[in-house]
């Protein structure tokens, strides 16, 4: 299922692009095979949980080089062993199909 969204390389948006709509957002997110929140439709959040912090570190570097890659970037932050990344295309103020491809490319690392 994610391998559809995990093999697309993430492009730019340009201000402008209007986000994505709840009915854009529906098949999008069945795509993802962990269970993602989206919040009040501008938003991708899932937290992540490790048994020690180093793993969570591991995890957060892994995920920084992907975002690099991909020129997309997500808000991560980090409590002891637990890692909460939340997704959004900024210059659009909403989410865009970025946002699932890498939270696909995410899930790939879990």
């Amino acid at each position: 299922m994610t391998g559809q969204l995990s093999s697309k390389k993430c492009v730019p948006c340009e201000i402008g692009t209007p986000p994505l709509t709840a009915e854009e957002i529906k098949p999008l997110k069945d795509q993802l095979k962990l269970d993602w929140e989206v919040i009040e439709g501008k938003k991708l959040k899932r937290e992540f949980k490790f048994k020690t912090f180093m793993e969570a570190i591991n995890f957060v570097n892994k995920i920084a080089k992907i975002a690099e890659e991909e020129g997309h970037h997500p808000d991560i932050y980090i409590y002891y062993n637990r890692v909460v990344i939340s997704l959004m295309t900024h210059n659009i103020r909403g989410l865009s199909e970025n946002d699932f491809i890498l939270a696909a490319k995410i899930e790939d690392l879990s």
